[in-house]
């Protein structure tokens, strides 16, 4: 595994693609026509060499129109995939909207699955512009930093499985990684718990 810093690249010819991976391979081969993607999440300690399960696939898509979904919606049931969550567009759409995930399987198959979010605010939408591609033998893919992977799974998630998925990373890549990054990811992860918890305060008085 070689990882360009400057190209932003991480070469891993050599893998060995699994089921996993062609399942990710072959959903993002249709969503990437239509938009903006990139992988987040659990998935890319897997790719980037963690051993160990997941039922999930998390990624953001840029905020696309209705039209646009709806082009996506057609070509990924016509491929097979179908919605966890509704079956009608708007319904489904809606779900982005309001900044709620919605999940994509294969034939009826409810694991793996995918978890499709828009960007609910900067900290997510500048995602798109802190990301690297992974070059596989005979594809490749967009996946978060690893500085936005170490410090999300370190410092928003805090599960025993997501601080060892940062911890793997970290492993992996010692003395690659940007801890003055990190750092200032985490001041602004800080904020964003912070405005969260407040959120969540003002609507238990309000509804109380």
């Amino acid at each position: 595994m070689e990882y360009h810093k400057e190209k932003k690249e991480i070469n891993i010819k050599s893998k060995v693609i699994n089921e996993l991976d062609k399942f990710v391979l072959d959903f993002l081969k249709i969503v990437q026509k239509h938009v903006d993607y990139v992988v987040i999440s659990g998935y890319v300690s897997i790719l980037l060499g963690r051993s160990r399960a997941t039922e999930d696939v998390d990624i953001f898509i840029k905020k696309i129109p209705i039209e646009v979904f709806s082009k996506l919606y057609k070509e990924l049931k016509e491929y097979g995939f179908w919605c966890l969550n509704a079956e009608k567009e708007e319904e489904i759409y809606g779900f982005l909207k309001d900044s709620l995930a919605i999940r994509f399987s294969f034939e009826e198959m409810p694991v793996p699955n995918f978890e499709v979010k828009f960007p609910k605010d900067e900290l997510d939408e500048s995602t798109f512009n802190d990301f690297i591609t992974v070059i596989l033998p005979e594809n490749k893919l967009k996946i978060s930093s690893l500085e936005r992977h170490i410090a999300f799974k370190r410092y928003y998630l805090e599960s025993d499985k997501d601080v060892e998925d940062a911890s793997h990373v970290e492993e992996t890549f010692k003395g690659k990684i940007d801890y003055n990054k990190v750092n200032k990811l985490k001041e602004l992860i800080k904020k964003r718990k912070e405005d969260e918890k407040r959120k969540s305060e003002k609507n238990f008085y309000e509804t109380g």
